[in-house]
């Protein structure tokens, strides 16, 4: 799981498809959705997974427009090409994540 910053995003989202899961450590929603994004970043190996600290990392947060947390961006070669907020479970997010690459 990368610790995504200002300094390496681009590079870490500008090819391939990768798993932005933007939160912060007051939320609750977002405590319950990081086991689940932690353990999916163990199994779906074709896929790269990064956390945004939203409040170490504001000027990426407001790039993307994020304003409820937890909120995932699915990009492909540096594009978002999926957006979900809220909190979820595995088997939601493993769907959600492989219809949004087929799409």
């Amino acid at each position: 799981m990368l610790t995504l910053t200002g300094d390496n995003f681009e590079k870490e989202i500008k090819s391939g498809v990768t798993l932005v899961d933007f939160w912060a450590p007051w939320c609750g929603p977002c405590r319950v959705l990081g086991p689940v994004v932690d353990t999916l970043s163990q199994e779906m190996k074709g896929l790269r997974f990064g956390k945004v600290n939203v409040d170490e990392q504001p000027e990426i947060s407001e790039r993307f427009e994020v304003a409820s947390i937890p909120t995932l961006l699915l990009f492909k070669n540096g594009k978002v090409i999926a957006n979900r907020v809220g909190a979820t479970t595995k088997e939601n997010l493993r769907e959600w994540i492989n219809s949004s690459m087929k799409g």
